[in-house]
C-alpha cells in the first residue's frame, strides 16, 4: 500500500460509516413519472386548512381527471372536462364548479408535465429522503401552486399541498398506491353524479 492510499484510508473509512445524503430526484424523471401515471387509485388522508382531517379514496386517471371519495358525509371532489366540481354530501343542491386550470392541481393531472418549463418549478429540496417539489403555473402564479413529495428507486409520489389563491393550504397524504388499475370513465362524469343525487 503506498503512502497515498494510507492517507486516504480515514478518510474512506469515515465516509463509508455515515450514510450517504440521498440525492434529489432529477426534475426529468419527476416529469417522466408524472407522464407514466395514467391510472392509479390510493386511500388517503386530507388535512385541511382549519386543522380537520378527512379520509377517503383517490382516483386518478391522467391527464385531467381525479376523483375524491370522502368517507362519512357522501362528499365528492370530480375534476372532468376541464371543470372541478364539489359535492357536499350535506346539501342536496348541485355541486359548485370552477375552472380546474385555477387550481394547482391541474400542473400533475395536465396532458404533458414537464417541470423543466421556465418560472414552473420555485422550490426544489431533499428533505428526509425525500424529494420535494414546488410549482405552478408560470402564466399564473396568483392561482397558488402545489407542493409534491416523492419517494426514489422507483419514483413515486406520496404526498402534496396545494396552496389556493387565497393562501389556503390542504395536505393530501397518499397511502400504498395502485397504479394501472381499471377506472371506468363514468366514474368521472359530473353529469352523471349531479343526475344521481337528484
Amino acid at each position: 500500500m503506498n503512502l497515498r492510499s494510507l492517507a486516504l484510508a480515514p478518510v474512506l473509512a469515515l465516509a463509508m460509516a455515515f450514510p450517504a445524503m440521498a440525492e434529489k430526484i432529477p426534475l426529468n424523471e419527476i416529469s417522466r413519472y408524472l407522464n407514466g401515471l395514467k391510472t392509479a387509485q390510493a386511500d388517503f388522508t386530507q388535512v385541511n386548512g382549519d386543522g380537520s382531517i378527512s379520509t377517503g379514496q383517490v382516483f386518478i386517471h391522467r391527464p385531467n381527471r381525479v376523483r375524491f371519495e370522502y368517507k362519512g358525509d357522501k362528499t365528492l371532489v370530480l375534476a372532468s372536462s376541464g371543470q372541478v366540481a364539489v359535492f357536499d354530501g350535506k346539501t342536496r343542491g348541485g355541486p359548485q364548479q370552477y375552472p380546474l386550470s385555477k387550481t394547482p392541481l391541474s400542473l400533475i393531472l395536465a396532458p404533458n408535465v414537464n417541470l423543466g418549463q421556465a418560472k414552473m418549478v420555485t422550490g426544489y429540496a431533499e428533505r428526509k429522503n425525500t424529494t420535494v417539489v414546488t410549482a405552478q403555473d408560470p402564466q399564473h402564479p396568483e392561482y397558488g401552486n402545489i407542493q409534491m413529495v416523492f419517494t426514489a428507486n422507483p419514483t413515486q409520489l406520496r404526498q402534496w399541498v396545494v396552496t389556493d389563491e387565497g393562501g389556503q393550504r390542504t395536505t393530501v397524504i397518499l397511502g400504498e398506491m395502485r397504479t394501472g388499475v381499471s377506472i371506468p370513465p363514468s366514474k368521472f362524469a359530473i353529469a352523471n353524479e349531479v343526475a344521481r343525487r337528484q
